[in-house]
């Protein structure tokens, strides 16, 4: 079974015979004794420090089908490498196309996105109201904007709701968790402990997604809810959405609230709250566990882990897209 390898130390990344070689450095500069990664296991790289390779890597890489995901110091993702889409259709594209410019079929793909956030985090706040948190105040005004949902006629209405949506869950996590306080959201730069998790882990969320989406045939520069942009995979930006309650608060809330990431696991820089590199390791463990976890998937009538959850999430968009099945979108149902 191939694996994800992060990568926290900077150092060289090379080709070994049909290994990669990562020679990491030590924070006084010195060198460290290399690892030998076989490529036949390797499945995507995260590197969190600067990484010095050649072309020659990348062909291999390529090759290989080994995707590469980058952060910076700061825990911005920065970009990836991804390898040459061997999976094309052009019957696809031309329905992918055709969805994103035709308004009427735009939304029903768009709101079905928000639809599935919305209920997955409602989940959440249910889950916490069944064990002593009363959530009840943001539950019902959540519902009230998801009924609202419908009615929104073009994209910049669809995301003023989820916008508001969002403002209200984010307002329970002052509430859900025990020991830090969130206050609003702040993105760039995330001003405190939990709003530099939730910017790390949606990054995480957001490298899973563009993987899924790349081993099915759909195009991720092609999106319904985000706006399509230059240098930027929109579509994973789309299906992240559902999955970010899933994937990223939940592991959040429990990893704060069972204090496996403390205050001490933070630092602040340049008025921006960041994660030490202990705390990113221990948040990648955790996140690495919650994609392996496996539910009974009710059409399957099998268990499937997270992780496959996000590529079959793609290939229900598909047969949308292709005509063959109405895309519904992944809700929580435990």
């Amino acid at each position: 079974m191939k694996k994800t390898y992060y990568l926290f130390n900077p150092g060289r990344l090379s080709r070994k015979d049909n290994t990669l070689k990562f020679s990491p450095e030590s924070e006084d500069g010195s060198e460290m004794p290399p690892r030998y990664l076989p490529v036949e296991g390797i499945e995507e790289l995260y590197c969190f420090g600067s990484l010095d390779a050649n072309s020659s890597l990348y062909n291999f890489l390529g090759k290989n089908q080994i995707s590469v995901h980058f952060f910076d110091y700061y825990e911005n993702y920065t970009g990836s490498f991804m390898p040459r889409n061997h999976l094309l259709s052009g019957k696809l594209l031309l329905q992918q196309v055709k969805h994103h410019t035709n308004n009427k079929k735009r939304m029903i793909v768009a709101r079905s996105f928000i639809e599935g956030a919305a209920h997955n985090m409602v989940k959440n706040l249910k889950y916490y109201q069944n064990r002593g948190k009363d959530t009840s105040p943001f539950i019902e005004l959540i519902g009230q904007l998801t009924g609202k949902i419908q009615e929104a006629g073009d994209v910049p209405a669809l995301m003023g709701i989820e916008g508001n949506i969002r403002i209200n869950y984010y307002d329970a996590f002052n509430l859900i968790i025990n020991d830090f306080e969130m206050g609003g959201r702040s993105k760039q730069p995330p001003m405190n402990e939990v709003n530099a998790l939730i910017s790390f882990g949606n990054m995480m969320c957001y490298s899973q997604c563009l993987r899924a989406i790349h081993q099915t045939q759909l195009d991720p520069t092609i999106s319904y809810l985000h706006s399509p942009g230059e240098r930027r995979y929109s579509l994973a930006l789309d299906i992240a959405e559902i999955f970010k309650p899933i994937l990223v608060d939940r592991l959040i809330f429990s990893m704060l609230n069972r204090r496996e990431l403390k205050g001490d696991d933070f630092e602040p820089a340049f008025n921006k709250t960041i994660l030490k590199e202990k705390g990113k390791k221990a948040f990648v463990m955790g996140f690495e566990s919650r994609l392996s976890e496996t539910i009974q998937h009710r059409t399957l009538k099998k268990h499937v882990s997270y992780k496959y959850l996000i590529r079959l999430e793609c290939y229900k968009l598909v047969k949308h897209l292709m005509g063959i099945e109405e895309y519904k979108p992944f809700k929580m149902w435990w």
